[in-house]
């Protein structure tokens, strides 16, 4: 038993202090919160520009990129255009929804090479292909002087 202030007997009084704990989860959501954006990694891709409004998409797709070199990857992966349909059919095969992929082409890809892309994807059993594009930049109207 322990003797309080007043003479009294009384419970001991036993609490936790959580101020270190929410200043090291603090700590640690500033480092994270610095570092996420480092992580990321892409595949950088020209994309060509369109007029075309954006669309809106709640599921998760994948996304079959072409580089300007004629590289291909699903999402972050690489794969060589033979191997493109089969290894798209068996990502597929295991997956619960069955739509379609994403298709990102650099714009100084040959449009030949883009067709055997989407004729592989479509070979994989996949017939809905969204082309990614880069909306229109407005072009800056140059002031012309009169003289």
């Amino acid at each position: 038993m322990q003797i309080n202030g007043n003479g009294h007997k009384g419970a001991m009084l036993s609490e936790i202090n959580v101020t270190p704990f929410v200043d090291v989860m603090l700590v640690l959501l500033i480092i994270f919160m610095v570092t996420a954006p480092m992580m990321t990694q892409g595949i950088d891709v020209k994309l060509p520009e369109t007029s075309a409004p954006a669309m809106q998409s709640e599921e998760e797709r994948l996304v079959v990129t072409v580089t300007g070199d004629q590289q291909i990857f699903i999402n972050d992966n690489p794969v060589e255009k033979d191997a493109l349909g089969a290894k798209l059919a068996a990502v597929y095969q295991n997956r619960q929804d069955h739509r379609g992929v994403f298709l990102r082409a650099d714009e100084k890809i040959p449009y030949g090479y883009v067709v055997e892309v989407m004729a592989a994807i479509r070979q994989a059993g996949i017939d809905q292909i969204g082309m990614v594009t880069e909306p229109l930049r407005t072009p800056s109207k140059k002031k012309s002087s009169s003289r």
